[in-house]
């Protein structure tokens, strides 16, 4: 989406140590800094939203392409500790920073896929098979009950969405993912990964086996 003044707003950024928010997914926090507690009462009285980035933790750099969370629930706790529930909306690039205290407030712009008109259905549906692949693989191995769940997205953006925000111990690949604005790239890259995953969980599956 390109610059507007319909597409900049200005939003409260909360910077979190490899969090990669993604759209439509939810994001428990734990808000105990007096810096983000004054943020969270503040973003109470107006639209509940404020910006997710991810921090690197070896050189403290702040990603500049983010998501907004929209703060769904919350629960006060003792010494204005808060305990929130916030889901994941629209992504954004921080344009420029016009405050750093008490908390960063970003100058931001909204980030939308670009559009296209090939059928990306059919590289979804090869996303959903290896989903289950990997699933009944760690199943198998973790000898654990294990299912996907029944509301899987099957729009292809909403399902890139869905599988890069369920990627774990990967926060710098989660955060390449979020930056593409491009629904077939970020499908092909998830194939790439969930076919080293499955050829991995289906050689150690297989080596228990042997083993038994």
């Amino acid at each position: 989406m390109t610059s507007s003044s319909l597409a900049v707003r200005e939003l409260p950024i909360f910077p979190l140590p490899e969090v990669v928010l993604f759209p439509g997914r939810p994001l428990p926090l734990h808000i105990f800094e007096f810096r983000y507690r004054m943020m969270m009462n503040t973003i109470l009285e107006g639209d509940r939203r404020f910006g997710v980035v991810m921090v690197n933790p070896v050189d403290g750099e702040i990603a500049k392409v983010g998501a907004c969370a929209e703060l769904m629930r919350f629960q006060r706790l003792p010494d204005d500790r808060m305990k929130v529930l916030t889901m994941g909306q629209q992504r954004f690039r921080v344009l420029e920073y016009v405050r750093e205290k008490p908390y960063r407030v970003g100058l931001v712009e909204w980030l939308e896929d670009k559009p296209t008109s090939e059928n990306l259905h059919p590289l979804g549906n090869e996303v959903g098979k290896l989903l289950q692949d990997v699933v009944r693989l760690s199943a198998k191995l973790t000898d654990q009950k294990i299912e996907l769940p029944d509301d899987l997205p099957e729009l292809p953006v909403e399902l890139s969405y869905w599988v890069a925000g369920n990627l774990y111990g990967v926060a710098a690949e989660q955060q390449g993912l979020l930056e593409m604005q491009d629904t077939k790239g970020r499908l092909e890259r998830e194939v790439e990964i969930l076919t080293s995953t499955r050829n991995h969980l289906a050689a150690r599956t297989a080596l228990k086996d042997v083993l038994k």
